[in-house]
C-alpha cells in the first residue's frame, strides 16, 4: 500500500482555514492533479474545489452500519446531503464492524459495495493488513493524536467514548454503576452487551473492559471472558442484543455499551415519555475507552464523494455533529485550541478520571484472537 504523499507548503499553510470552512483553501491544486480514485489528499484530488465538484458530479455515498442514532449519524448524513447535494445510502444500518468488513470483501467492483466505513479499532487494523483501505489525509490529518490514527493515513479515529452501564431505574430497584455490582444476585437475567463481541466493536469493547476490572489487562482479555462466563453461569446475563427497542420492552434492562449510546437513548426516552428511566455510569472498576476509525474502501464506486465525506467528518462543523450526541470528537483538543470546539455541548460529557490509554494494535489484534477463539464455548455454549 503507497504511503500518502507529502503536502506542499503552500497546501499546509492554509490547513487551519481548510478545517473551517471546506473548500477554503484546497482551490489551489497541486501540480499534476490525479484522479480522486488515487488521490492520498484533497490537494492531490486538483484541491477541494476539485474534489467538491468531482463529488457532485458522482451524486453518491454507499454508506453501511450507519444508525442514525449512533453517535448522531442522522445528523452528519442530513449536513452532508445538504451542503452538497450528495445522496447518501445507507446499507443495513444495524450492521456490525464485521458486516462492514465483509461488505468491503463481498461486493469488491460492485456498484453497492459500500464507498466508506466506520468500524471499531481493531476491525480497521484488519481491514488494513488485508489491503481493503485506500490511504487518505483529511485535511486536519496532522493534527489527530499519533495513536489515533494508521501512520499511512489508511484509517484514523474519528469519534469514541467510554464503556458504560446503562440501567432502566424503573424496571431496576438499584441501578449497578460498577462491574463488581453485575455479579449480585439481584440482577438475574439482566446484564446485556450491544451484540456478539466476535463480530461487534462495542461488545468486544465491554468483554475488555471487564477484563481491566477482573485482574486482566491490554494483554489479557481472558478474564473478561470468564467474567462474563460467570454471568452466565449464575444467571445475569442476558444473550438478548440491547438496542433502544429491547430496552423500550423491558427486555435488556441493563446494558453495557458506549457511553455515548447510552447517554443518547437516555435523552431519547426522555423526549418520548414512557415507562422508560435510563440511567448511566462509567464504572471506575473497569474504565475503558476507544474511538471508532473512519477510512476509503480501496474499490470505493464513488472516491470522489468517499473522500469528500471524510473531509466533512473531520470538519469542526462534522466533529462538532459527534459532539451533540454526547461522542468525545477526535480533533476535541485541537478544536478546544482553535476556538472551534461547541463549548456548551462538551460541558455536557461525563466526566471522567485520568488521561484515557489504548491498546496497541498488537495488543488488540491478540485479544480479538483470544475472544474469537473462546467466547461461544465460555458464554454462548
Amino acid at each position: 500500500m503507497p504511503a500518502p504523499r507529502l503536502r506542499t507548503a503552500s497546501v499546509a499553510a492554509c490547513l487551519a482555514l481548510a478545517a473551517a470552512a471546506l473548500g477554503a483553501c484546497g482551490d489551489e491544486p497541486a501540480a499534476a492533479p490525479v484522479a480522486p480514485a488515487v488521490a492520498t489528499s484533497a490537494a492531490d484530488a486538483g484541491g477541494m474545489a476539485a474534489l467538491t465538484a468531482a463529488a457532485k458530479k458522482e451524486g453518491s455515498l454507499n454508506a453501511i452500519a450507519l444508525p442514525r442514532d449512533w453517535a448522531n449519524y442522522g445528523a452528519l448524513i442530513d449536513g452532508f446531503e445538504k451542503k452538497y447535494g450528495i445522496k447518501v445510502m445507507v446499507e443495513d444500518p444495524e450492521g456490525t464492524s464485521q458486516d462492514e468488513i465483509n461488505a468491503l470483501k463481498e461486493h469488491r467492483g460492485a456498484g453497492r459495495a459500500p464507498d466508506v466505513v466506520d468500524v471499531g479499532g481493531s476491525f480497521a487494523q484488519s481491514a488494513a493488513r488485508q489491503g481493503l483501505l485506500a490511504p487518505y489525509e483529511v485535511a486536519p490529518f496532522d493534527q489527530i493524536p499519533k495513536e489515533q490514527k494508521d501512520p499511512h493515513a489508511r484509517w484514523y479515529n474519528d469519534y469514541g467514548g467510554y464503556i458504560s452501564i446503562g440501567c432502566d431505574a424503573k424496571r431496576v430497584k438499584t441501578c449497578p454503576s460498577t462491574f463488581a455490582d453485575l455479579r449480585k444476585p439481584e440482577y438475574k437475567g439482566q446484564v446485556s452487551l450491544n451484540g456478539d463481541p466476535t463480530k461487534s466493536g462495542s461488545a468486544f469493547a465491554g468483554v475488555y473492559a471487564a477484563a481491566l476490572a477482573n485482574g486482566g489487562s491490554f494483554d489479557n482479555i481472558q478474564p473478561g471472558i470468564d467474567f462474563f462466563a460467570e454471568l452466565r453461569k449464575n444467571g445475569n446475563f442476558n444473550p438478548v442484543e440491547s438496542t433502544p427497542a429491547t430496552i423500550a420492552k423491558g427486555q435488556t434492562p441493563i446494558s453495557i455499551d458506549w457511553d455515548f449510546l447510552n447517554l443518547g437513548y437516555a435523552d431519547d426516552f426522555r423526549k418520548k415519555g414512557g415507562n422508560v428511566d435510563w440511567r448511566t455510569a462509567i464504572p471506575f472498576d473497569g474504565s475503558f475507552a476507544e474511538y471508532y476509525a473512519n477510512a476509503v474502501n480501496k474499490d470505493a464506486p464513488h472516491p470522489a464523494a468517499a473522500r469528500l465525506w471524510q473531509e466533512y467528518s473531520f470538519s469542526p462543523e462534522g466533529q462538532n455533529i459527534r459532539l451533540g450526541a454526547y461522542a468525545r470528537p477526535v480533533l476535541m483538543d485541537a478544536m478546544e485550541k482553535d476556538g472551534t470546539l461547541d463549548k456548551a455541548a462538551a460541558a455536557k460529557l461525563p466526566t471522567v478520571e485520568g488521561t484515557p490509554t489504548f491498546p496497541t494494535e498488537a495488543q488488540t489484534e491478540k485479544a480479538r484472537e483470544t475472544v474469537n477463539r473462546g467466547w461461544a464455548d465460555a458464554v454462548s455454549g
